[in-house]
Parts: structure tokens; C-alpha cells; sequence
């Protein structure tokens, strides 16, 4: 009933928005002239405070709910608030996600100022994932919340591909960085699936691809958060070292198997016995040729990536300008684009250009270069991932991918007598 509930209210949001005037006005034909209206500007100063407050609360009754009272009510609200304000209201920016990027080019470029706001925005869902978890993830973001409204059923993925799929924000992560300390493009914003959606407008294939994701987190737990999210991916690093952990139950576990099939993120672990009753010197051993690859790897990535520099740097407005103005030079009777216009126009030299370009690839080089090799260590530190195959007893929360949904609470039978004891309250 209740997620009947949030489903209405998000559905009159969206309803309320998509009720605006989106139609142009009349041309009149004789000369009527509309009269001067007048729009108070808002304080967006006043709003910037408003969004900072409101996202340490919200964050603040999501660790509360979660890490005190372990109860899933207070993060649906949280949720809902999330999308009708920061979502709906505030168009999805300034957004955690895509402040990464400013962050990247403002330490790597001393001209860039970094507005305070984005910074908050980026340093506060840390803080709160090392001291309690990603719950930030929880119903503060928008995009999550979202996903988290619209889900009404969770088929389990193969092991296999949520394996293959979970290094993909790893990898979104270290491209947004590559094109952001380079000055090419924040492709996090350009790409964001649900800011068309937020805005009731924009890029018709970024729409697409973001009701299609909202299709599939209608049947499958959050797969932008999972599969896409590069700030995500940050958080887990912070969450798997939290202070203050979220856990399944304060009494005895069971081993009943509820949380883990109730769990939307494949986050809880289930109990492992060394079926295979491999000996410890040949898991060593298998450790250990692991570890002897991960520099090969490594090396591997950064060959490969750096190999690629020259066509990843088309991205550059400065390189994709050099070969226009390269290729006009060869063919002079060419009608000329816009670019070029305005390039001839300012009195630009091709020379100057040049350096410029020269400039963009060496800077290409170095960092798709190190791209590279953190990408080949992602690969490498998921097969040593794999490979561990530690004893468990009883199920376990794995911090990293946890999202702090609160779902897994209410399946547990402990907690559900902790309840009827008065021992927890809901």
C-alpha cells in the first residue's frame, strides 16, 4: 500500500511538471507587441544554502534510520523528497555525480575555480559513507531514489555479469576524469540519462536510454547504480572502511537465507564452506600468481590506453579545430563551418594553433596513459576478488555494494521478534 503511495505522489510530480506551458506564443500578423513582464530573479544563493542544509538532513535521517533504528520507512520519504526537490525542483543539478569532474580539473588546472557548492557536494556524501555507509545511495540522490521508487520486483543476475558489469563504473570513472583534467568534455553531464527525464526535455536519446533504465529497475535493483555510477564507485571505497556499519541484526543470525534474497543489490553475502577443500598453500600459491600479474596488467593497460591517446583526443575542441583548419588548408575552396568562421575571423594563427594541439596531445598521452594502468588494475584487483575464497558462517553485509535500501531489515524473522519485544523500534 505504501509503495502504492509513493508511486501516485511521484507520478502527480511528474504530472504537475509536464502540465506547464511548453507551447510557444502566437505570431501576430498585425503588429500586437506583447506587453513587458517582469520576473523576479530568484536568490540562487539562497537556494545553493538551502541545498546544502537540506542534504546533510536528509543524510543525516537515512543514517539514523539505518545505523539506530533500522527501519526502511524514514529512507521511502527521504526518497521522495529527493526526487521532488533536488530532482523535479532543481533539475538534478548540482549533482554529486557530475562534481567529480569539477573536482578533477580544479586539482590539475590552477585557472579553474572550483564554486563551493559543487565542492560540498562532492566531499559531503564521502564523509557520510566513511562514518556510516553509502547512504547518500540510500534516497538522497535522486537518480537512486528513482530507481528505488519505481522497483517493484528483483530478479537475481548471474554471478558472471554482475561480475563483468560491476567494473563498468570503475571504468566510467576513469574516462570522466581523463576528459575532465584535459579540458575535453564532462561526459557525465553530457551523458546523464535522467536529467532529460528531470527536466521533461532535452536530448531525445538520453531520455530513451533513461526510461529504459527505469524499466529495468522496475524488475532489477538500481543497474545505474550498480552497472553506470562513477561516483558510486568512489563512495564503496569509503563505505567498505565505514566507522559506524550497518548491520543485518543485532541477535543471532539464522542463516534463513531472507535478507539475502530480499536484497536488490546482491549486497549481502552468503555463508561459504571450502567445498573444493582446497589447501591453503595452493590458494597461496594461486594468490601469489595474481599478484605476479597484476603488474603485467597494469603495464598492459597503460600500452594500450596510450596507444589510443591520438583518437581519444579528438574529444578536444582544440584537436577536432587543427583538423578542420588542417584539412581547409589542403582543400582552400571548401565552403567554410562555423568553427573555421570564427577561427579566421579572431585572426588566429594556424601556427598558434599548432602548439595548442601539440599541447592537448602530449597532455593525451600522460594521462591516458595512467588511465590505463588504473584500468588495469581494476581488472586485476577483480580476479584477486574472485579468487579469495573466505569461510563464512552466516551472511554478511558486503559494505562496498551495500546501498543502505533498508529492504533486507524487515525479512529478518530476528528482527521482526526484536520488534515484537519492543527491542527495535520501527
Amino acid at each position: 500500500m505504501n509503495k502504492i503511495l509513493y508511486i501516485c505522489l511521484f507520478l502527480l510530480i511528474l504530472g504537475e511538471g509536464m502540465a506547464q506551458n511548453r507551447f510557444p506564443k502566437p505570431d501576430f500578423e498585425s503588429g500586437y507587441q506583447y506587453p513587458e513582464i517582469h520576473h523576479d530573479i530568484p536568490n540562487e544563493e539562497l537556494f545553493v544554502a538551502i541545498d546544502i542544509i537540506l542534504l546533510v538532513a536528509l543524510m543525516g535521517i537515512v543514517s539514523w534510520a539505518v545505523i539506530k533504528k533500522r527501519t526502511r520507512g524514514p529512507i521511502l520519504w527521504v526518497s521522495v523528497i529527493s526526487v521532488a526537490y533536488f530532482g523535479f525542483f532543481r533539475k538534478g543539478c548540482v549533482c554529486s555525480i557530475g562534481s567529480v569532474q569539477n573536482v578533477a580539473l580544479a586539482l590539475t588546472d590552477n585557472t579553474y575555480a572550483l564554486p563551493l557548492s559543487v565542492l560540498l557536494f562532492f566531499i559531503l556524501p564521502i564523509l557520510f559513507a566513511f562514518l556510516f555507509g553509502r547512504v547518500f545511495c540510500a534516497g538522497v540522490c535522486p537518480f537512486g531514489a528513482l530507481q528505488e521508487l519505481v522497483n517493484i520486483k528483483n530478479y537475481r543476475l548471474p554471478k558472471a555479469l554482475t561480475t563483468v558489469l560491476g567494473m563498468m563504473p570503475w571504468f566510467y570513472l576513469i574516462f570522466a576524469l581523463l576528459y575532465a583534467v584535459t579540458r575535453s568534455s564532462f561526459i557525465i553531464c553530457r551523458f546523464d540519462p535522467f536529467v532529460g527525464i528531470f527536466r521533461l526535455g532535452g536530448d531525445i536519446g538520453m531520455i530513451t536510454c533513461g526510461v529504459i533504465l527505469l524499466i529495468m529497475a522496475m524488475f532489477t535493483g538500481r543497474p545505474f547504480c550498480r552497472f553506470f555510477c562513477p561516483y558510486g564507485a568512489l563512495l564503496s571505497i569509503f563505505s567498505s572502511v565505514s566507522i559506524w556499519k550497518i548491520k543485518l541484526t543485532d541477535k543471532q543470525c539464522i542463516n534463513c537465507e531472507l535478507c539475502h534474497n530480499a536484497c536488490p543489490v546482491d549486497a549481502i553475502r552468503p555463508p561459504y564452506a571450502n567445498k573444493a577443500k582446497e589447501s591453503r598453500l595452493r590458494g597461496v600459491k594461486r594468490l601469489l600468481n595474481y599478484f605476479v600479474l597484476l603488474p603485467l596488467m597494469i603495464l598492459c593497460g597503460a600500452f594500450l590506453m596510450r596507444s589510443v591517446s591520438s583518437e581519444l583526443s579528438r574529444a578536444n575542441k582544440e584537436v577536432r579545430l587543427y583538423d578542420m583548419v588542417i584539412q581547409h588548408e589542403a582543400n582552400p575552396g571548401d565552403v567554410l563551418s562555423l568553427e573555421l568562421e570564427a577561427f579566421y575571423g579572431q585572426g588566429d594563427s594556424v601556427e598558434g594553433l599548432t602548439q595548442r594541439y601539440e599541447k592537448v596531445q602530449v597532455g593525451f598521452k600522460l594521462y591516458t596513459t595512467i588511465a590505463g594502468a588504473l584500468m588495469g588494475l581494476v581488472v586485476a584487483i577483480t580476479l584477486i576478488g574472485l579468487s579469495m575464497k573466505r569461510t563464512r558462517k552466516q551472511y554478511e553485509i558486503d559494505h562496498a555494494a551495500c546501498v543502505g535500501c533498508a529492504r533486507c531489515f524487515s525479512y529478518c524473522p530476528q528482527y521482526k521478534i526484536g520488534n515484537e519485544s519492543g527491542n527495535i523500534a520501527l
